[in-house]
């Protein structure tokens, strides 16, 4: 749980930025004003309008969630994948989803949070500002809402992140070496990677749902209308920006603390 707690932390403190892009991108798109945007477009955009501060605004609510959400994230993960066969896709898959179910259950709440307050425009101050506000408006459960859309989300692309970073930790180390940080950042980057293009569509797609009223279907509804099936892949550049380095950092630390410890 420490090591976990650890790498979380410093992953999402690390590529935060891109997070911010990423989520942007996404509300426009679920406004249907998105035309030609770009993710040069939006980071310009930002650096004018708010400058280098605006891409870290909601950075204190991940910094309150992601230690804690992490620790309960690889803690259940290991449990469930020593209780099946250890060099079974399908195991890494099915403990991966067990993990991503109960780490969001942490994780939502300031996640909710950070997401408000990275919107252009924003209205809230802070992350006390937030919570209080809508607490007093919106009541406790508007900090769940999007829970069940967010493990929707995760859990395809925790599967597939899981199962392809243990392939990819095996194929990686010659025989009988021990495992080394750069097998670790590797086949974290690789994992990261593949997930984030394969899941592109679900996260687009539940992302904006997530940012705005309209329902999963009405999103669907209106990317198709605008951009075509081609409008679903919105964002897949800087999401897989984001998970590569992002999980090639947090396997890498994670690994690193936990064989501290050992």
């Amino acid at each position: 749980m420490i090591a976990g707690s650890i790498a979380g932390s410093v992953e999402h403190m690390a590529m935060f930025p891109v997070d911010t892009l990423k989520t942007r991108m996404q509300a426009i798109t679920s406004t249907a004003k998105a035309s030609s945007l770009t993710l040069r477009h939006s980071l310009g955009s930002i650096l004018k309008l708010e400058g280098p501060a605006g891409l870290y605004r909601g950075i204190a609510a991940m910094g309150l969630g992601a230690g804690p959400a992490h620790a309960v994230y690889f803690s259940v993960y290991e449990s469930c994948k020593s209780l099946g066969n250890p060099n079974s896709p399908v195991a890494h898959a099915a403990s991966g989803v067990c993990a991503t179910v109960a780490s969001d259950a942490v994780l939502t709440p300031m996640d909710v949070v950070k997401q408000r307050l990275q919107l252009k425009g924003s209205p809230y101050k802070g992350v006390c500002d937030c919570v209080k506000r809508v607490m007093v408006e919106e009541g406790f459960g508007a900090f769940y809402a999007s829970y069940r859309t967010t493990v929707v989300m995760n859990a395809p692309f925790t599967a597939v992140h899981f199962a392809t970073y243990e392939a990819a930790k095996r194929g990686l180390m010659v025989d009988g070496e021990d495992e080394s940080l750069v097998v670790h950042a590797a086949a974290g980057g690789a994992a990261g990677a593949l997930a984030a293009v394969v899941t592109t569509p679900l996260d687009g797609v539940c992302g904006c749902d997530r940012l705005s009223s309209s329902s999963i279907m009405d999103v669907i509804g209106i990317i198709k209308k605008k951009d075509g099936y081609g409008g679903l892949m919105r964002g897949w550049i800087p999401r897989m920006l984001f998970h590569a380095p992002a999980a090639a950092i947090c396997w890498s630390t994670y690994e690193s603390v936990k064989s501290f410890f050992h």
